[in-house]
C-alpha cells in the first residue's frame, strides 16, 4: 500500500528545523517494532500505517499509543513536550514512561478510556503533569489535547491518537484535527480524501464554503461544499461531484495550488473572477492553502459570508490540515494508480464475457483480497467444448503479486487448450499437473502451489463430470417444484494440488433442471478464527436458503455466506440448468441526460411484450431507473442494459465502464441517486448485486415473477 513508514515524509518547506524532524522520523523507522505490539512494520494494518505517515509528516505534536501495553510512537513535536523521556519513550508502554504520573487524573485514565470506551475526549487547557521535563522551571504552559480513538481497516480499535497545542483558544477545532487525522488515515481514495475533508472543514472553521482541487492532467477537477447543503447519510456516502476546471483558471484554490503560496482575503470578492453562481458570489472572506505533496499539487480553500480576520493560530490550524490532507491525497493517488493498475491485470486475464445458452444460465464473482492494491491468483472460465458440454473451471495460484497473476494465467490459458483436445476433467487435470511441475522446474521453486476443479455439464443428459486437484468440494443446489431448495457437496477425490504428482478421479452426478452448480475458491469459506468445516456449512446453509437458483444471485450469496472479512481473494462460479429457456434483452445506453428516460420507455415496452405482470414491470422500471442515473451521475459514461427474464425471475443489470467501485450490503445507499438510492432497490428487489467486470463495474438485481 501506499505511503507507508518505509519513506520518510519530506517536511513541508516552512517547517523550521528540518533535520530534527527527519531524525525523529529515522527514529521511528530504525526502531525494532518487531518486539513490540505493533510488529513488523511491513506488517502493519494498512490503516495504522497512513496514520503513522501522516503522524510523522506533520509539525503538530502527536502521539499514537497502540494496543493494549499503549506502545508509543511519536513525532518531533511530541518529543519535544515529554523532554528528556525522550528517545527512550519510543516504541516502550506508556504505563511505564510515565510510571510517576500515570495514575494522575488527566493522563493514563483519558487514554484508557479512548481505548476501552472508543470515545474520543479533548482536555481544554490542561497542564502538563511532566512538563518539568521540558527545562522551563517555574513555567506552567497551557495545551489542549485531544484523544481519539484509532481504528484499523476492519474497524476494529487499536490504539489512541493524541495531538496536543500549547494554546488557550480554538479548542474545539484542536479536537476536530484529531478526529480528521484519524478519519483521514482510513481514506484510500482521492473521493474518500474529498469527502473527509469538505465535512471537516465546513464545521472545524464554521464556515459557509469549502472546496478542494486536485491536478487532473493538464487541467483540475475541483469539488466544494456549501454551509445548509441538505445531505442524508446517503449522499455523504457518494463520490463527489468533481467538476472539471481549465489549467489558468483564476479560482484562488487553483491559483494557490498552482504556485504553492498561501492566499488570504479579509474582506471583499475573493471569487469574483471565478464564481459559478450565487453562492460563490457572497462569499467575502477566503483563505486557500497549497496540499505539500511531492506527488500531487492541490489546494484547500475555506470561505466565509462575513468579513473574517485570520488569525495566526486559525492559519496555523489552516496549514496543520491542508498539511494532513497532502499526505492523504498522496497516498491516495498512489493507491489508485497502483490498484487500477492491479486490477486491470487481474481482470484482463479473465473472462470478459460468459457464454450465453439457452438452458444453463452462467455468472461469476471475483472480489480481490487483502487491500485490492495487488494482484491475485485466482481465476475462473467457463467455455463450449467440442462435445457440446460446457467446460468450467475455478482455481487458486498462491500469491498476491503479478507473478502469481502471470501463472494464473499460464494455468487458464493451459486448461483450456487441454480441455478442447480432451475434455475428459481427469485427463485435462492430468496434464495440467504436467504442466505446472514443468513450470515449478524451470522457475527453479518448489513453492507453486495450484489447486483446480474442472467439470464438464452436460444439459442434454443432464448430468455434470467432475475432478478436483486440491480444491474445496463443489456446490449443487437442488430446487424443488414447492420453491424450497437443498444444497449439498459433491463427493469428489479431492487428490494432491497440481505439480505434486496429481492423480485426479472423476465423478459424475445428475445436474436436473432447477439444479445450480457453484464452484468456489477458499477464501469463500476459510476464516482464520473458525475452523473450515463451518464456513462449509455456511455456505451450503446460505445457498439452500437464496430465494433463487439464478447463478448472479448465488455468486453474490456465496461471498457473504460466511461472516467476517477475509484476507484472501475470492471467486466463485455458478452454473444453473434452467427449467425453461429465458427470454433476453439488451439496449446500449450513451452518457447522455436524456438516457434514463429512453431505458425506462424501453423496458417497459419489451416487458409488456412479454406479458410481465405489471406489478413486476413497475418495480423493474423504478429499480433500473435508480441504476441508469447513477451510472450516468457518478461512472459517467455509456452503460449497457441487459433483461433475462426466466419462468421464476427478472433479471435486470446495467453495466458502466467507470472506476466507481465495489458496493457492499452494509452500503446499501452507496451508489444512490440523489435521494431514493439502493434502499429502493433493496425494498422492491428480491436479491441485488454488484459485480468488478474487466472495464467497470455491474449492478444488477432480480424480482420474482408470481407463477401464473
Amino acid at each position: 500500500m501506499p505511503g507507508t513508514v518505509g519513506r520518510v515524509p519530506t517536511p513541508p518547506a516552512a517547517t523550521p528545523e528540518p533535520s530534527a524532524v527527519s531524525q525523529v522520523a529515522a527514529a521511528v523507522l530504525a526502531h525494532p517494532w518487531v518486539d513490540t505490539s505493533l510488529g513488523a512494520p511491513q506488517e502493519w494494518d494498512p490503516a495504522v500505517r497512513a496514520l503513522v505517515d501522516v503522524l510523522l509528516a506533520t509539525p503538530v505534536p502527536m502521539a499514537l499509543y497502540h494496543g493494549d501495553e499503549f506502545v508509543m510512537l511519536y513525532n518531533q513535536g511530541y518529543s519535544e513536550l515529554i523532554g528528556d523521556r525522550h528517545p527512550a519513550a519510543l516504541g516502550r508502554p506508556a504505563p511505564e514512561v510515565f510510571a510517576d504520573v500515570w495514575h494522575h487524573p488527566g493522563v493514563g485514565d483519558v487514554i484508557e478510556r479512548a481505548y476501552r470506551h472508543g470515545e474520543s475526549y479533548l482536555q481544554k487547557e490542561s497542564v502538563l503533569p511532566f512538563e518539568q521535563h521540558l527545562g522551563a522551571a517555574g513555567d506552567h504552559p497551557v495545551f489542549t489535547r485531544g484523544h481519539s480513538p484509532v481504528r484499523d481497516s476492519t474497524g476494529r480499535i487499536v490504539g489512541v491518537l493524541t495531538v496536543a497545542a500549547q494554546t488557550t483558544q480554538l479548542t474545539q477545532q484542536l479536537q476536530s484535527l484529531s478526529d480528521f487525522a484519524a478519519a483521514l488515515s482510513g481514506t484510500l481514495t482521492l473521493d474518500d480524501v474529498a469527502r473527509v475533508t469538505l465535512r471537516y472543514a465546513l464545521h472545524a472553521f464554521d464556515a459557509d464554503r469549502v472546496s478542494f482541487a486536485v491536478d487532473d492532467g493538464p487541467a483540475w477537477r475541483l469539488v466544494r461544499r456549501l454551509r445548509g447543503e441538505l445531505l442524508d447519510e446517503a449522499d455523504e456516502r457518494l463520490p463527489p461531484l468533481w467538476r472539471p476546471t481549465p489549467a489558468d483558471s483564476p479560482a484562488p484554490v487553483v491559483t494557490t495550488a498552482r504556485s504553492g503560496v498561501p492566499f488570504f482575503a479579509g474582506d471583499g470578492q475573493p471569487l469574483r473572477n471565478s464564481a459559478v453562481d450565487r453562492h460563490d458570489q457572497k462569499i467575502r472572506a477566503l483563505a486557500a492553502l497549497p496540499l505539500r505533496s511531492a506527488v500531487i499539487r492541490g489546494g484547500l480553500a475555506v470561505g466565509h459570508q462575513a468579513p473574517h480576520g485570520w488569525t495566526a493560530a486559525e492559519r496555523a490550524l489552516l496549514a496543520a490540515s491542508a498539511e494532513l490532507v497532502g499526505q492523504a491525497a498522496e497516498r491516495a493517488r498512489r493507491f489508485e494508480t497502483q490498484h487500477g493498475t492491479a486490477q486491470l491485470l487481474q481482470r484482463s486475464m479473465l473472462p470478459e464475457r460468459l457464454p450465453a445458452l439457452p438452458r444453463l444460465r452462467i455468472a461469476a464473482r471475483y472480489d480481490p483480497g487483502v487491500d485490492g492494491n495487488a494482484a491475485g491468483g485466482d481465476f475462473y472460465d467457463a467455455f463450449l467444448l467440442p462435445t457440446g458440454g460446457l467446460g468450467v473451471v475455478l482455481g487458486d495460484v498462491a500469491g498476491h503479486d503479478v507473478q502469481a497473476a502471470a501463472r494464473m494465467g499460464q494455468v487458464r490459458a493451459a486448461l483450456r487448450a487441454l480441455a478442447l483436445a480432451d475434455s475428459r476433467p481427469d485427463a485435462v487435470l492430468t496434464g495440467l499437473d504436467r504442466l505446472v511441475a514443468s513450470l515449478g522446474t524451470e522457475t527453479g521453486t518448489q513453492e507453486l502451489f495450484v489447486t483446480v476443479v474442472f467439470g464438464v455439464v452436460d444439459a442434454d443428459r443432464g448430468e455434470a463430470t467432475l475432478a478436483s486437484a486440491g480444491h474445496p468440494p463443489p456446490l449443487i443446489r437442488h430446487g424443488r417444484p414447492d420453491g424450497t431448495a437443498t444444497a449439498g457437496y459433491v463427493d469428489v477425490p479431492t487428490g494432491a494440488p497440481l505439480g505434486l504428482g496429481c492423480r485426479p478421479r472423476t465423478v459424475t452426478v445428475p445436474f436436473a433442471p432447477g439444479d445450480t452448480l457453484l464452484l468456489y475458491s477458499d477464501g469463500v469459506v476459510e476464516r482464520r478464527w473458525q475452523d473450515l468445516s463451518a464456513g462449509l456449512d455456511g455456505l451450503a446453509e446460505a445457498v439452500a436458503g437464496a430465494a433463487s437458483g439464478d447463478p448472479r444471485a448465488l455468486c453474490a450469496v456465496a461471498t457473504g455466506a460466511v461472516a467476517g472479512a477475509t484476507e484472501d481473494d475470492v471467486a466463485v462460479l455458478a452454473v444453473e440448468h434452467a427449467l425453461k429457456p429465458s427470454r433476453s434483452a439488451s439496449m446500449e445506453m450513451p452518457a447522455e441526460p436524456t438516457a434514463p428516460s429512453r431505458v425506462r420507455h424501453w423496458l417497459t415496452a419489451q416487458l409488456t411484450e412479454w406479458r410481465v405482470p405489471e406489478a413486476v414491470i413497475g418495480a423493474a422500471v423504478l429499480c433500473t431507473s435508480e441504476l441508469t442515473t447513477n451510472a450516468l451521475l457518478h461512472a459517467g459514461t455509456a452503460a449497457r442494459v441487459e433483461i433475462d427474464l426466466s419462468a421464476e425471475r427478472l433479471l435486470v443489470s446495467v453495466a458502466d465502464s467507470g472506476t466507481r467501485g465495489t458496493v457492499t450490503r452494509a452500503q446499501t445507499d452507496t451508489l444512490s441517486s440523489r435521494g431514493r438510492g439502493l434502499g429502493l432497490i433493496e425494498q422492491l428487489s428480491d436479491a441485488w448485486g454488484t459485480d468488478p467486470t474487466v472495464r467497470g463495474s455491474t449492478v444488477w438485481f432480480e424480482i420474482l415473477v408470481p407463477n401464473g
